[in-house]
């Protein structure tokens, strides 16, 4: 930089000072003087230059002049209130997108007083590229999140399809349940028919006799007719035949709403403290015709307190793995039935008699489509659905078998769900 001539204003010396200076840093700045003069830089006339072919894009696309790039066309890009801003607070600083393009500007704005000197600069700063690629990774991350509905819609489809599929194998033993007791009920409705004919029969003569003036003449009359519709059978065993009738119809309830709770699709509802062991016995009255031919039960239970999850979701779990213990089961056999309390987690172990898993298979038991079953008889989804839904109430599964001794699938909850993960019903970890 040449020697400073003497004879230049405070405010002109400045200019040069800070132009020499932005250069050296490649910043594109104006000055403007105490007269309104503009001093810009290279850096700046360059930006001006590549402002105007955008701003003016179509008029030389016409074939129009570009013209020289004036430093004017920068400033213009300022907002009203910026010189405002700044004579206030020192500075301002924005962001400007030039009007019809892809050029991105940050600007500073600055305004103080020095030396008596009222100096005003303004700094652009070239963000398109960084626009560009915060763009980009927005318009990535709301494609990651459409993606993420879109998988978890369909997990839950595919859930609610294996938890179908499940009632669907049990299907005859379910109906077999319901008709046992309807069958019944429905005999006893045709005795209990019966009954009342014979005892509005005897009603009937009672009130004939009543009618008469002399009613004791109707007594042997009336104690045949009690004989010959065995009336003291009749009342000794018509509350035996309502009670059983009542059992038979709760039982159908039972099993219906046991079933209407299982198939329940409970995606867009809360976690809500529920009990385990309730659900594992509505699950086993569901799953029990296929398991009470070939299996002895044993329960071992702990005090549980309520555990926060999603109920039908955790009953899923309990029918895919009683399922599973019942189908390992060759012949007769045993499931073992548990629960307990460790700190601040429950467990609950289904455990089975049965072949075992061998070893080479414990490594894959939960990978989606892996089955050692026939065909036909799984899809290689149970455990697979298992895992994730445990995985989502922020649990586990513990696995222990023995080939030929048999297999404990021990499910671990936590009592209370993490603060974050309260309510968000909606939340499908893949598996």
């Amino acid at each position: 930089m040449s020697e400073k001539d003497p004879t230049k204003t405070a405010s002109s010396a400045w200019s040069e000072d800070m132009l020499w200076a932005s250069n050296a840093f490649g910043s594109a700045v104006i000055l403007i003087d105490r007269t309104g003069a503009l001093h810009a830089n290279a850096a700046a006339q360059a930006l001006a230059g590549r402002a105007r072919r955008e701003l003016h894009r179509d008029d030389q696309a016409a074939g129009a002049a570009a013209g020289p790039a004036e430093p004017a066309i920068l400033l213009d890009l300022l907002p009203a209130h910026a010189w405002d801003s700044a004579r206030a607070d020192g500075r301002w600083v924005g962001e400007v997108v030039v009007p019809g393009s892809t050029l991105v500007l940050e600007i500073a704005a600055h305004q103080d007083e020095h030396e008596g000197v009222n100096r005003r600069y303004v700094v652009f700063y070239d963000v398109s590229a960084r626009r560009a690629r915060e763009l980009e990774l927005q318009q990535r991350h709301d494609e990651l999140q459409r993606t993420h509905r879109r998988l978890a819609g369909a997990q839950e489809q595919l859930l609610q399809s294996e938890k179908m599929a499940s009632i669907g194998v049990l299907a005859a033993g379910v109906a077999h349940e319901i008709n046992n007791p309807i069958g019944y009920v429905h005999s006893n409705l045709g005795t209990l028919q019966e009954y009342v004919g014979a005892l509005i029969a005897l009603i009937d003569c009672y009130s004939e006799a009543l009618q008469d003036d002399e009613p004791a003449g109707h007594r042997e009359k009336l104690k045949a007719m009690r004989e010959r519709l065995d009336v003291d059978f009749i009342l000794g065993d018509l509350p035996q035949l309502l009670s059983e009738s009542r059992e038979g119809i709760e039982r159908v309830t039972r099993i219906v709403q046991d079933l209407k709770e299982f198939s329940h699709v409970g995606r867009d509802e809360p976690m809500r403290p529920s009990n385990l062991e309730k659900g594992l016995e509505s699950t086993l009255n569901i799953v029990w015709n296929d398991l009470k031919y070939k299996v002895r039960l044993e329960k071992h239970y702990g005090e549980l307190p309520l555990v926060e999850c999603h109920p039908s979701e955790i009953n899923q779990v309990f029918m895919n793995l009683l399922i599973n213990a019942g189908q390992a089961i060759v012949g007769r056999g045993v499931i073992v039935l548990a629960s307990g309390v460790e700190d601040d987690e429950v467990w609950i172990s289904v455990g089975d008699s049965g072949c075992g898993i061998p070893e080479e298979a414990m490594q894959r038991i939960f990978d989606p489509f892996y089955t050692t079953k026939p065909i036909g008889r799984g899809t290689g989804l149970g455990l697979a659905i298992c895992y994730s839904i445990v995985a989502k109430h922020h649990g586990r599964i513990e696995v222990s078998s023995r080939v030929g001794v048999g297999s404990t699938f021990r499910v671990v909850l936590p009592i209370t769900q993490p603060a974050a993960a309260v309510g968000q019903a909606g939340e499908q970890p893949g598996f």
